[in-house]
């Protein structure tokens, strides 16, 4: 099969690799659409030594099942392989799992490529409705929706459901669409790329900013950066949350004073529950996130150039989405 492989630093090939083999309790599946996530661009630039070359990355991924009684059948696919039968796997916190595993990261291989396996359990079936790159979008609306579920349930009852959202690449304008969905009527996304920015305003109907000065009961920060913390830092109101879900770098930036004096709550958040992926799936399918038509479409063939576009900052719309296909 075909695809796309992390050789090194900002070094992608496209060739031929053998295809995965389905180990019990697994389905082999054709992958049909597969999301560039934040992740990725990390690896690809050598900042994750979570995922060395060479790698299959990509783990936002949808398609179809190949072969056995569901053959056929229309997935989206939750890239978290959890024990299932450890303490937080029991409570429903499956992304706290000590054995966690992630296809793009070792030594699951990722679904830049034609085929895929993955457990039974991590498969959602998708509608005949709802287009396959839509589907895709499973994954990284569910890190959004489970960090807004975390932030909304974190926040004191007298306070105003009002958020700010630092990041306007898929994963804060993810953000912005759960809490929207979630019944917060006020949220504006700061976005420093002026392209970006501009697109979201008139193809996504969202609030956007260069730069936030205004104080928010909910921060949001999708981008991970010391200087994204220290904003969100700032412009916590007292007693409220950030949210933080971006992997940016690892230190820096973070008022633990300020945090401390005015009792704000920091939430780190991670991937998401099996029960989150299944929602935000829901919500996709009944429209809850609006149109999801935000998104780019290029051949899993042109992956390298995509990578290379989004490092220098040519890329106007949140997502890009692969076809192994073509």
């Amino acid at each position: 099969m075909k695809a796309l492989v992390y050789e090194g630093v900002e070094t992608l090939g496209y060739r031929d690799v053998a295809m995965p083999v389905p180990q019990g309790g697994e389905h082999l599946i054709k992958v049909e659409a597969v999301g560039i996530c934040g992740s990725d661009m990390h690896a690809y630039l050598g900042h994750d030594n979570r995922r060395p070359a060479p790698l299959i990355l990509g783990h936002e991924g949808a398609g179809t099942i190949v072969g056995g009684p569901k053959d056929g059948a229309r997935v989206t696919i939750n890239p978290l392989v959890t024990c299932g039968t450890c303490p937080a796997c029991r409570a429903g916190r499956e992304n706290l799992c000590p054995e966690r595993q992630i296809i793009s990261m070792p030594p699951r291989e990722g679904a830049f490529a034609q085929y895929v396996t993955m457990p039974e359990r991590n498969l959602v079936p998708v509608p005949d409705h709802v287009s396959m790159q839509v589907a895709a979008l499973a994954e990284p609306l569910a890190v959004s929706w489970h960090a807004a579920r975390l932030a909304l349930d974190a926040l004191h009852p007298s306070m105003d459901r009002q958020a700010l959202v630092i990041g306007g690449g898929a994963i804060g304008l993810a953000a912005a669409l759960a809490l929207t969905a979630m019944d917060v009527s006020d949220v504006t996304i700061v976005e420093s790329n002026a392209n970006r920015r501009q697109f979201l305003i008139k193809n996504c109907g969202q609030t956007v900013v260069e730069k936030a000065t205004t104080a928010c009961p909910i921060v949001i920060d999708a981008v991970g950066f010391a200087a994204t913390r220290a904003t969100a830092s700032a412009l916590a109101l007292p007693g409220g949350v950030i949210a933080h879900i971006g992997l940016g770098e690892d230190t820096g930036g973070l008022d633990v004073r300020r945090l401390t004096l005015q009792e704000i709550t920091f939430v780190g958040t991670y991937a998401y529950t099996m029960q989150d992926f299944r929602d935000t799936a829901q919500a996709i399918f009944d429209g809850r996130f609006g149109a999801l038509n935000w998104i780019e479409n290029r051949p899993l063939s042109d992956g390298a150039q995509a990578f290379a576009d989004l490092r220098r900052g040519a890329v106007a719309t949140p997502k890009i989405i692969l076809d192994p296909w073509n």
